[in-house]
């Protein structure tokens, strides 16, 4: 009898080829693009980033050439107060060269900004913008962008040069300086007299003798005796000489020094 063998059927082999993944549509999308629109895409970003690179560097160097100017040649002053009218009024915005007196000398007739001797000013409180206010204007002021505040600075006109004797006043009620008397008619606030108050000083070596042009509401040399210095103001306090006024637009004018008045005045 002839033994049946168990007949196997075939087994069905595992598809050994792979599925194709699942595709995310962005990538399928920015596969698809073509390579000269990824180019132009790129070309874009290169140009947007090089615009915002030379805008900042642009502003930068702005920021730093206002920084040298205001350091080195000029700078802004506010005026708070009368008490160098006519020629300068509350509220004007003057430019002041600093080369007076690095490079240049001061002269008789000069309009010079100075720091505070001592106790010539009220203690000076600041204008309160609000914390980020306050920082946004310090910083737009040390560059050079905003007009120094003058609440530590004062402005006055030079009478008296270190050696000079300044006195007042005369028969006339004229200054003298060296014996000369002076006629100020030329920047002298209109119908103010040259001094109301009797003064007879001699100019200390290194020192200045100053006056505000409007003589009767001016707390300058004659008025501060009393107080560090004894009225006199040290060149080394001096900031520099206010040459022009540039706002407001209907008192834009430039300051010259007024060398007529004190060309007869000898050397001490």
């Amino acid at each position: 009898m002839t033994e049946s063998v168990p007949v196997t059927e075939p087994q069905d082999e595992p598809d050994q080829t792979p599925r194709a993944a699942h595709q995310d549509p962005a990538v399928s999308s920015a596969s698809s693009e073509p390579p000269a629109a990824r180019r132009e895409q790129s070309r874009r970003r290169s140009r947007g980033l090089g615009l915002l690179r030379e805008t900042a560097i642009i502003v930068v160097s702005a920021l730093v050439l206002s920084w040298l100017i205001k350091t080195l040649l000029v700078q802004a002053f506010y005026i708070p107060s009368q008490s160098m009218e006519d020629t300068l009024e509350k509220g004007d915005r003057v430019m002041v060269s600093r080369l007076v007196p690095r490079v240049l000398d001061i002269n008789r007739g000069d309009n010079v900004v100075f720091k505070d001797p001592g106790d010539w000013l009220e203690p000076y409180v600041p204008r309160d913008y609000g914390s980020f206010g306050n920082m946004i204007a310090r910083g737009l002021t040390a560059v050079g962008l905003l007009p120094q505040d003058a609440g530590e600075h004062l402005i006055k006109r030079v009478i008296g040069l270190p050696g000079d004797t300044v006195t007042c006043c005369t028969a006339d009620g004229l200054v003298t300086v060296n014996g000369v008397p002076v006629h100020e008619q030329l920047y002298l606030k209109r119908g103010v007299a040259p001094s109301e108050r009797a003064f007879d000083v001699v100019v200390p070596e290194g020192m200045l003798f100053v006056l505000g042009d409007n003589r009767s509401s001016s707390a300058d040399s004659r008025y501060n005796t009393a107080n560090p210095g004894g009225g006199f103001v040290p060149v080394d306090n001096v900031v520099g000489t206010a040459f022009a006024t540039v706002w407001p637009f209907d008192r834009v004018t430039w300051h010259r020094n007024p060398g007529s008045v004190f060309e007869g005045v000898p050397a001490p």
